[in-house]
């Protein structure tokens, strides 16, 4: 999900060259985003046990982000995701991948308004919009509209080089919130005294989807490949970004359970008491990142729909602007409708990140290395690794499907 975050800072860094630590703060930038927020419910979910799933995983994406350099190491002329995709299965293969990866960011892009009338709903409880006697917009529905005025503005640029850059200091705001939880439990009186249940079997199906989620950054592991001046350290590169990442997670995940047990709301930011100013730095920082990734996660989506369009309209300005406008009007209607945050990321976990991080990357290496040509180890392993994102999407597509009926 933060794989389009920060795009103009690879190709600055594609021209230069970027030097082992920079990789490192992109890759990080990558995959540590908005998962934050959702893994303690994660956790909460499944309980304890769960968390034998969430290595699991981790394994398993940092493996498929090695099968995805190695698909680029066969042919130089591979720069990007879609390029290895269409290496693999032609223009079919590229056409569905960008389907796949736009509708990622399109959902991904309703989760953050979401996200953030949640958090504004958290400080301001008894707001609302009143016209007359004729209407009344109450709670988060008001602060979805004022979210999408405060987007606007940067919905209507087409040169986003400057958003990019502050919302690569995303691996930063995730460090402050995770300070912010654990300065709530020592010093706000919250404790860590909650014990948790050890497995939870009926909610493992959406912890896996939004474990899953944790680690959505694939798409730009070719940028980050590319940018690098010594490319042969990559899988150190890499496995900092994951060593990183994981502990990041895990931290916030244990340290989010233990204050608050199974009472853990889907964004643990909504947990914090707000008369804490610790519990402040975490939900403002919060507020941050919907504002200035929203336009990010949808200028793809955009340039993609141009695309599409004839030569008399893809560079015309207005339709540019009508595009993103749609865009916008439509995620804000979606949004305003559909409260449950949670339920949205463990969909996005269980089909777009699965096949995005899972299934799409084994594969691709299997086609291009032509691996499924014979059984070894290395075919059983990506095998498997396909058929644990395919029970996982199922069960947990189902699972939050079902959830949301009982809900409405």
């Amino acid at each position: 999900m933060a794989s389009e975050s920060n795009t103009p800072l690879l190709a600055q860094n594609q021209r230069e060259g970027s030097s082992f630590l920079k990789a490192c703060f992109n890759g990080t930038n990558a995959f540590l985003g908005i998962g934050l927020l959702t893994v303690p419910y994660a956790l909460s979910s499944g309980g304890w046990l769960s968390l034998v799933l969430f290595f699991l995983i981790t394994i398993m994406t940092f493996y498929t982000g090695i099968l995805l350099k190695t698909c680029m190491d066969t042919d130089p002329t591979i720069k990007s995701y879609l390029d290895i995709a269409e290496r693999a299965f032609g223009k079919k293969g590229r056409i569905i991948v960008m389907i796949i990866m736009n509708s990622e960011l399109y959902l991904v892009a309703i989760g953050l308004m979401i996200l953030e009338s949640d958090n504004l709903r958290k400080l301001f409880p008894n707001f609302m919009i009143k016209i007359g006697d004729l209407l009344v917009i109450e709670g988060r529905q008001s602060f979805v509209l004022i979210t999408a005025l405060v987007i606007l503005p940067s919905m209507m640029l087409t040169e986003l080089s400057i958003l990019s850059y502050v919302s690569a200091t995303g691996v930063f705001s995730c460090l402050i919130i995770l300070g912010s939880i654990f300065c709530v439990g020592v010093f706000g009186g919250v404790g860590f005294h909650e014990k948790g249940s050890l497995v939870k079997v009926s909610g493992l199906p959406t912890a896996v989807s939004l474990y899953i989620v944790c680690f959505a950054g694939h798409p730009v592991i070719p940028s980050i490949y590319t940018s690098m001046k010594n490319k042969h350290q990559f899988s150190q590169v890499l496995l900092f970004s994951f060593v990183l990442t994981t502990l990041t997670y895990l931290l916030t995940s244990c340290v989010s359970y233990v204050m608050y047990g199974d009472s853990v709301e889907s964004q643990i930011t909504l947990n914090l008491p707000t008369k804490l100013i610790s519990s402040q730095v975490a939900i403002y920082t919060t507020l941050l990142i919907p504002v200035t990734r929203y336009a990010l996660m949808l200028t793809p989506v955009a340039n993609a729909i141009e695309g599409g369009l004839s030569i008399d309209y893809k560079n015309s300005r207005k339709v540019q602007l009508l595009v993103r406008f749609v865009l916008l009007v439509s995620t804000t209607m979606i949004a305003y409708v559909f409260p449950y945050f949670e339920n949205l990321m463990a969909i996005v976990g269980s089909i777009f990140v699965a096949l995005g991080s899972f299934v799409l990357p084994c594969l691709c290496y299997l086609k291009i290395s032509s691996s499924y040509e014979r059984w070894n180890f290395e075919l059983v392993g990506n095998v498997v690794i396909i058929l644990f994102a395919t029970l996982a999407g199922i069960l947990g597509s189902y699972s939050s499907i079902a959830e949301l009926v009982h809900n409405y």
